[in-house]
This record gives C-alpha cells, sequence and structure tokens, in this order.
C-alpha cells in the first residue's frame, strides 16, 4: 500500500470567494436587502474594502445575520481572525441557527487548532442544516485529528452520502481504514482517490 500522510483536506467550503458567489442564490430573507446585495456584488467582485464600507455604514440593529458573516468573510481575508471571530458570533446572535456562521467558526478553530471548539460548530453547522456535506466532511477532518477514526469515517460515508465528490473524501476514507487496521478498504479509497486526482 503506498504510505499515507495524514494529511487533512479541508473543504474550500468556507463561504467566501467562489463558494460564496455559489452561494448567493440561498436568500434567506423573502426580500433582499439592497444594500445587502450591493455588498455581496462588491464581495464577488473581490472590493472587499468596499463591500465592508457598505456594511459598516449599516446601523448594528439592523444587520443581518448574512451581512455580519459577510463582515467576518472579509476580516478573515485580511487575516483579522479575532475580528473575524467576532462576527460569525455576532451572526449566530441574529440568528442562532444560522449554519454557515457555525461552520465558519468551526472553520477558524480548525486552523487555530483548536479541534474541539471546532468539532462543536461544525455539529452544529449539520445541525441546523441536515444536508450540509462540507459540515460532514470537517467533522470527519477533526476526528481524525483526534484520531476517532471510526467517526472519521463514518462522517466521510456521510458527505459521500450527500454527493461530495472531492477526492480528498477518499484520501482520508483510505488514512481512516489504514489506522482502523483494515489494510484491504484502506486500498480500495487509496485507488479511488487515485484515480480521481491522475486526470486533474
Amino acid at each position: 500500500m503506498k504510505k499515507l500522510f495524514i494529511t487533512l483536506f479541508i473543504l474550500g467550503g468556507l463561504f467566501s470567494g467562489s463558494a460564496f458567489a455559489a452561494l448567493k442564490k440561498d436568500v434567506e430573507q423573502a426580500t433582499p436587502d439592497p444594500v445587502s446585495e450591493q455588498a455581496k456584488i462588491l464581495y464577488a467582485q473581490n472590493d472587499i474594502d468596499g463591500a465592508m464600507k457598505i456594511l459598516q455604514d449599516k446601523a448594528e440593529d439592523s444587520r443581518s445575520a448574512e451581512d455580519w458573516l459577510l463582515m467576518g468573510n472579509i476580516l478573515q481575508d485580511k487575516d483579522k481572525i479575532n475580528e473575524a471571530v467576532y462576527m460569525f458570533n455576532q451572526a449566530i446572535s441574529v440568528d442562532p441557527k444560522y449554519y454557515k456562521a457555525h461552520y465558519n467558526l468551526g472553520y477558524i478553530y480548525m486552523i487555530q487548532d483548536k479541534p474541539n471548539m471546532a468539532l462543536t460548530e461544525f455539529k452544529k453547522s449539520t445541525k441546523y442544516k441536515d444536508d450540509f456535506s462540507y459540515g460532514y466532511y470537517n467533522i470527519g477532518c477533526v476526528y481524525l485529528k483526534l484520531k476517532d477514526y471510526r467517526n472519521a469515517k463514518y462522517n466521510f460515508f456521510r458527505a459521500m452520502d450527500l454527493k461530495n465528490a472531492d477526492p480528498n473524501i477518499y484520501y482520508n476514507l483510505a488514512y481512516s481504514f489504514k489506522m482502523l487496521n483494515k489494510e484491504k478498504q484502506a486500498q480500495i479509497y487509496l485507488d479511488l482517490y487515485n484515480k480521481l486526482t491522475e486526470n486533474q
């Protein structure tokens, strides 16, 4: 079997950049706020300073959870992580079930090497959106980090069940099976990973 290295591939599911553009369809307000919409457009066009200015000009009590999330994304893009965490928490205070804010908060905790805090937030993201494959995938990544390979495996399969076709799922499944001393299954998923990535 090829040598497996633990590499936690965290999907580009952070709600920024191209992933954010894809999620613009998921408008949660019945009547879109034109100021918020303008900020999203500017952000999608990579004018993060313009987007931030528009959102900062809104009164705090009129900001939606999505506004706070976008402000957090902008601050994270600028490597202002503590401020981003504050914004994601503000989004959650506006809407405690806002799965995107829980996910982004989990992502930050993951890159800060705070796996238990990341796990809590990723689990909330899937609690509030049961079909959120990125949440399950990253729960699996946290379990890998915690050396809980059975739970990692379960969550990678859950992400696959939700039609997440990222090849890194197969790699991490192979690693999970390897650590569970199931060489045959590990080789199957490693072969699938290699097949999927050879064309990239």
